[in-house]
Formats: structure tokens, C-alpha cells, sequence
């Protein structure tokens, strides 16, 4: 090696590769598949970087104690060559260890500095271009990275759902017509319920003729932290998957990994086939900085595995070809590794959040201006008969789709049927199955197709079946939806309305998965708009409003539809007619409620079913004991209309909060927390549905508030001041 000492703090890995590679001799080595030299000496370079940042996290926490992310790509460096055998312009989705691809990802465009933006994403710092220091995240727009801070493979639909969508374009999409989507995950995440879901999505709509032109990477090293994967399984698991174009390869071969993987991209471009590509890979310095790999694998096992490093492979491909020897590529090698602890060194001086201000800024961006011109923009004047709920919102969506073919209409059951309760009606004739379509019994494939349809260009406005349904899926609105802008600091958006048939009193037709009163698991979601329609006047206005907001803002909204008051008519009396509305062009602003009547005796704080229940209770007190209540319908659930809240219950001074959903984690306790945050010190109550699942028939009626609850409360209320 020309003379030059080896640095006394190599860690075992490193010394193991210092001294493979200078054991190899032009004259006696070759690679096993032929490989370029150019793209071999690309390729090395990518894979030294990769592995370097994650050797500099190491040091940099065991000798400064800075440094907040030490998983890394040690050992599965072998996804460089992935990389160099896709175009870079194919939309990307990488699991944690993917640093191989991402730094030869970024050989293939000009102006991106990978070591940069790793080594700043580690340290949490502000100037990370991607995240902006939220996450340590392989992410760029320049590269068609799309970032992902999943460990179990929950961005798999995501990527299945953009595969997808290409199908449904009537002009330019984000990314040319003929990509395929590549997502890389591990073979412990194969066992994933998510992943076995979008494994199982992409070959049911290829057996359908549908084009899928995704390309899964499952990089096996062998071990889920410590769990050992079963030999054989990957390939077990899904040598027989319908539909699936699969091929197997060893990490530790550069050459077979690009011809591989070039000859798989093409049969899914020209074919439109899902490809599955079992990368054989090893893991090298432990889950994470703490974990002691000693606890469960033996020294043995470790020292065995050093003979299978990726970065080997390609060092012999470049020594053969004579453009550099063995010492040539160490030296160059020890060079990277000063510079790259230099420059972490200069980066740790860089700014990181000092507010939660700049912190939250990208979750969900607010612009009710445009919204509201947009809103303005596109509506007509409005006439026709009185619309139930269910025609209102079919009357929205009728425009939606009308007037912007990017929308897509879709979930189980809405085309041909047009809905279980009818509510989507008539679209699919009217717009074609391009744009309303019938999808898989999988809520996790609907909301993945809306993950990755908006990231293409479209609207989507997927439909879960029942509130109930969504829990099977949650974790795309929470850990997928509703991270993307805040880890991509805006760069990537995914704006959709997820309409949701949901809450309780539906009559004759019960039990708990048809009858869900828990919003809970959406409440707590950073930034997710959560709109709950309660009356025919506001269901249309509404639904276009969150459109606007999916369009202009990017903003996941979800839409709550209370199945009980679809096809309702009429509030107090047998053919009144006051649950009926005229079609509207009113714009209601995301956050904002209504307020039903101006008595001073009390507030009535409510939504969906309680607004019907609170209005009819309001006229019999009126009535009966002359107590003028007036009712807040809130509308919005999120933004919670805070505001609004505080100015009616201050205008009567007593408040009553009537909550369909569960008395833990209900709503209710969300209104009294604003109110007391607020200042409000005037009396407060509420009803609220028992801590219990609905049960079948007339049982339900036990659990779920009823209006006598109401009525008494509120003369309890009155009669006690």
C-alpha cells in the first residue's frame, strides 16, 4: 500500500475489508460476472460512501457523543447496483438500509451530495435538504426518492397504489408513462401482514390484466435484529406468487445484481408484470449503535460474515480491469474516511430547530383564501330539488369528477353497485370505470392506491366501507398520509378525501363493525383534517371544500359520512321536510361551524347524529318548558373550531356537549379541554356514549346517547343554576 500505515482505529469490520481488498492481484483475480470498469469504479465509490457515513455515525458517538441515528447500510450495499440498473427518473421507496442505492442514485443526477445529506440527517439538522433534520430518511426530489420512515414495509402499498395509477392518466404524470416503481424492504418485513397485502394487490391485478410495473426489492440479510429468518424462506414464501416475476441474486456479485436486475426492470416495463428481486445481503455492525450482536451471534458467525461484503465484490471487478490496484483502492478508501469525519465534523456546527414552530411548519399548510377562491371558481349556480345527505354528497363528488379528470372515485363496492347505501350512485355510468372503479377487499390497497395515485398527479378520493374497516389500515393514514409533507418538508404531498361511512343508530342493520361511534384513532393524527358532515346544507359544501384543500394544500383529509342520517327526511314531524337541503355553492371553511338558533339559556355543543338528536330535544324543551337552547354543530372535528366554541358557549354561559362517540377518548373531552384552555368558567357537561362496543339490535340503544340523556342533562343543568 505504498508504505502507508493503516490507521490504528479501524474497527474489525473495516480492517476485514482493508485487508480482502488489498489481497487482491490483477493477474490472479476476476470478477464472477463481468462488470464494466467504468460502472465498477462508479459503483464502488457509491458503495464506500454508503458504508463510510455509517462507520463516521459510529465515531462520531463513541468519541464526541453526537450523532442521533445509528442503523445504517452496512452489508447490504449490494442496492447500489439496483440502482445503476434502473433509471433514475423510476420513483423510488427505500427501506432504512438502502444508503447503497441512494448514494448511486445520486452518481446518476448532477448537484446532489448524498454524504451531505446523510451525515446532516443524522444529525438532526435543519439544512438536511429533505426532511430538513425531522428524520434521518433517504429522501430527494431531484432523485425520485419519495422518503419513507417505515421499519415494517408500510410504504409497500403506497408503492403498488403509484404502479398503479399510471393506468388511470389522461395526460402527463409526475414521472414518465413507461417507470417502474422500485421499493426495497427486508426480509424480516416479508412476514409483515402490510407486506404480504401489497405482494398479494400487485399479483390479484396483474392476474386481472392490469399493469403493475413495480419492482419489490427484499434485501435478506438473514435476521430481523435477532430473530434469524428460516433458510430458504424468501424464496419459499414467494416462488408461487400468481403473477410475480421473480429472480434471485447474490449481493456479493455486482456484475449478476446489474444484469439481473436491467433484464427484470425491462420484462415489467414491456410486460407490465410485478417484478420481485431476492437480493441476498448481510448485515454488518448490528441492528443499531446498541445492539450488541454478541448477546445472540456468535464471534464466529460475525467473522464468517466478512467474507460476504459487497463492497469486496465490486473492488475485484475494478482490480481486474486493471484501472486500479488493491492498495489503490484502500488508499483511496482511508483518504474518504478522513474526509468524510472531517466534514461531520464541520456539519455538527449547523443550525437545528430551536422552536416548535419551525418544527411543525410542513405538517399540514393552511391557504383558505385559495381554497375559498377555488371553491368560488368552480361552482355553479345552484338549483334542483331538496337533496337528502346521500344525494348531497353524490351531487359533490358528481362535480369533483366532472370537473377535474384526475379524479379518481374508488373502494369496495362503489362502481357497479354504486355503494352499499347507494351513495355513489350512478358515477361510474356517467364518468367510466377510468375514473370510479371497484377495488380488492383490502383497506390497506385503497388507501395505498390513494397514497400513491396523489404522488402521480391525481385527486383521490377513495371510500372506506365502515369506520370499523379503516382499523385494519390505520397505520397508512397515520405513519404514510400524514407524514409525507412533514419528512419531505413539502417537496412530496399527498392530498386526498377518504370518505368514511361511519358512527352509530343505524336501524335494523347493527353490531359493532357496522355501527363504530370511535373516531379516536384519527383525532390524534398530526395535521389530518377530520370533516364530519351532519346536515344535508353542509354535506356538499363540505366535501368540496376538502377537495380543494386535498388540491391546493396537499392536505389528507378524512370525510365522515353518519350512516343513519343518509337517506333521512325529516326532523320533528313525519314529512317536514327539515332534513332535506336544496343544493348549495356556500363555502364553508375547514374549521368552521354552524350554529342552529340564538336562545340564551344554554349551549349545546355537538355533530353527525347528536346535531339530529340536540335539535330535536332543543324544540321539545322550547316547547314544553320555554328553555331556548341554541346548538353548535362543530362540523369539523379537526381543526376543532375552537373558536367557534368558545363564542357560543360564552354567549349563554353554560354548555352542554353532546359526544355519539365513546366517553374515554371521545370527542367531548377534546370541547371541555378548549373551553378550559380557553377560559371559559361557566357551567359544563356532557352525554356520552358508554365505554363499550355497539351491540346488535335494540341493545345498541342502551349504549349509545339517547335524547332523554340530553333532555334530562339539560333541565339538570338549568334546574341547578
Amino acid at each position: 500500500m505504498a508504505g502507508t500505515a493503516l490507521p490504528d482505529d479501524l474497527d474489525p469490520l473495516e480492517q476485514a475489508l482493508v485487508d480482502s481488498i488489498l489481497a487482491l492481484d490483477s493477474s490472479t483475480v476476476a470478477p464472477i460476472t463481468a462488470l464494466d470498469p467504468a460502472v465498477a469504479a462508479v459503483l464502488f465509490e457509491a458503495q464506500c460512501g454508503s458504508r463510510l457515513v455509517d462507520h463516521t455515525a459510529r465515531w462520531l458517538r463513541s468519541t464526541r457523543g453526537l450523532g442521533y441515528y445509528t442503523i445504517g447500510s452496512a452489508g447490504h450495499e449490494a442496492n447500489a447496483a439496483v440502482a445503476l440498473a434502473l433509471r433514475s427518473t423510476d420513483p423510488a421507496l427505500l427501506h432504512y438500509r438502502s444508503g447503497g442505492f441512494y448514494f448511486a442514485r445520486a452518481t446518476q443526477v448532477a448537484g446532489v451530495d448524498p454524504t451531505n445529506d446523510v451525515l446532516r440527517g443524522m444529525l438532526a439538522k435543519t439544512t438536511e435538504p429533505i426532511a430538513g433534520g425531522r428524520h434521518k430518511v433517504f429522501g430527494s426530489h431531484e432523485l425520485s426518492v419519495i422518503p419513507q420512515t417505515s421499519t415494517i414495509a408500510s410504504h409497500l402499498p403506497r408503492a403498488v397504489g403509484l404502479a398503479l395509477s399510471f393506468e388511470h392518466a389522461v395526460g402527463p404524470t409526475t414521472w414518465p408513462a413507461d417507470s417502474v416503481v422500485v421499493c426495497s424492504f427486508g426480509d424480516a418485513s416479508l412476514n409483515h401482514s402490510t407486506t404480504q397485502g401489497a405482494l398479494n394487490w400487485a399479483s390479484n391485478a396483474a392476474h386481472r390484466g392490469r399493469r403493475v410495473p413495480i419492482l419489490f426489492v427484499c434485501e435478506d440479510n438473514g435476521i430481523g435484529i435477532s430473530v434469524p429468518t428460516p433458510d430458504g424462506w424468501v424464496a419459499a414464501s414467494t416462488a408461487t406468487r400468481p403473477g410475480l416475476d421473480r429472480i434471485e441474486v447474490d449481493g456479493t456479485d455486482p456484475g449478476a445484481v446489474i444484469d439481473a436486475t436491467e433484464a427484470l426492470a425491462e420484462r415489467i416495463r414491456a410486460t407490465g408484470r410485478p417484478g420481485f428481486l431476492h437480493l441476498h445481503t448481510v448485515r454488518y455492525l448490528g441492528h443499531a449503535g446498541t445492539d450488541a450482536e454478541a448477546a445472540y451471534r456468535s464471534p464466529a458467525a460475525i467473522r464468517d460474515d466478512y467474507g460476504r461484503d459487497p463492497i469486496v465484490g465490486t473492488a475485484r471487478a475494478v482490480v481486474a480491469s486493471g484501472a486500479a490496484s488493491g492498495a489503490d483502492l484502500v488508499d483511496w478508501y482511508l483518504d474518504e474516511r478522513d474526509a468524510t469525519r472531517r466534514r461531520v465534523l464541520e456539519l455538527t456546527s449547523e443550525p437545528e430547530f430551536v422552536s416548535a414552530a419551525e418544527v411543525i411548519a410542513p405538517l399540514a399548510p393552511r391557504r383558505p383564501a385559495r381554497i375559498e377562491a377555488a371553491v368560488a371558481a368552480g361552482s355553479a349556480p345552484a338549483s334542483g330539488d331538496p337533496r337528502t345527505l346521500a344525494q348531497a354528497i353524490n351531487d359533490s363528488l358528481r362535480t369533483a369528477l366532472g370537473s377535474d379528470p384526475s379524479a379518481l372515485l374508488f373502494g369496495e363496492d362503489v362502481g357497479r353497485k354504486g355503494g352499499v347505501y347507494g351513495v355513489t350512485r350512478g358515477l361510474q355510468k356517467e364518468f367510466g370505470d377510468r375514473q370510479v372503479f371497484d377495488t380488492i377487499l383490502d383497506e390497506q390497497s385503497i388507501l395505498g392506491l390513494a397514497l400513491g395515485a396523489s404522488l402521480n398527479g391525481f385527486l383521490p378520493i377513495p371510500e372506506i366501507q365502515y369506520l370499523a374497516y379503516l382499523h385494519n389500515a390505520e397505520d397508512q393514514l397515520r405513519g404514510e398520509a400524514a407524514t409525507l409533507s412533514f419528512f419531505s418538508q413539502g417537496q412530496y404531498r399527498n392530498g386526498m378525501v377518504v370518505r368514511i361511512a361511519g358512527y352509530g343508530y343505524q336501524k335494523g342493520f347493527g353490531g359493532h363493525f357496522h355501527n363504530d361511534n370511535s373516531v379516536a384513532v384519527l383525532r390524534d393524527i398530526p395535521g389530518l383534517v377530520i370533516a364530519s358532515p351532519s346536515h344535508p346544507s353542509d354535506a356538499g359544501p363540505m366535501l368540496t371544500s376538502c377537495v380543494a384543500a386535498a388540491r391546493i394544500d396537499g392536505s389528507v383529509c378524512v370525510y365522515l359520512e353518519p350512516i343513519a342520517r343518509y337517506h333521512t327526511t325529516d326532523l320533528h314531524d313525519d314529512g317536514d321536510g327539515l332534513w332535506l337541503a336544496p343544493p348549495s355553492t356556500e363555502h364553508v371553511p375547514l374549521g368552521s361551524a354552524r350554529t342552529h338558533g340564538d336562545g340564551a339559556d344554554g349551549t349545546i355543543v355537538t355533530w353527525g347524529n347528536g346535531l339530529y338528536l340536540s335539535l330535536r330535544v332543543a324544540r321539545r324543551l322550547a316547547v314544553e318548558r320555554g328553555e331556548h337552547w341554541r346548538v353548535l354543530d362543530l362540523r369539523w372535528l379537526a381543526p376543532l373550531p375552537t373558536s367557534d366554541i368558545l363564542r357560543e358557549a360564552t354567549a349563554t354561559g353554560r354548555v352542554l356537549v353532546v359526544d355519539e362517540t365513546r366517553r374515554s377518548g371521545g370527542v367531548s373531552e377534546g370541547i371541555l379541554a378548549a373551553l378550559v384552555d380557553g377560559g371559559f368558567r361557566g357551567p359544563m357537561r356532557r352525554v356520552a356514549a358508554h365505554d363499550s362496543f355497539v351491540p346488535l339490535g335494540a341493545a345498541a340503544n342502551l349504549v349509545l346517547v339517547s335524547e332523554e340523556q340530553i333532555e334530562r342533562a339539560a333541565i339538570e343543568m338549568n334546574g341547578a343554576s
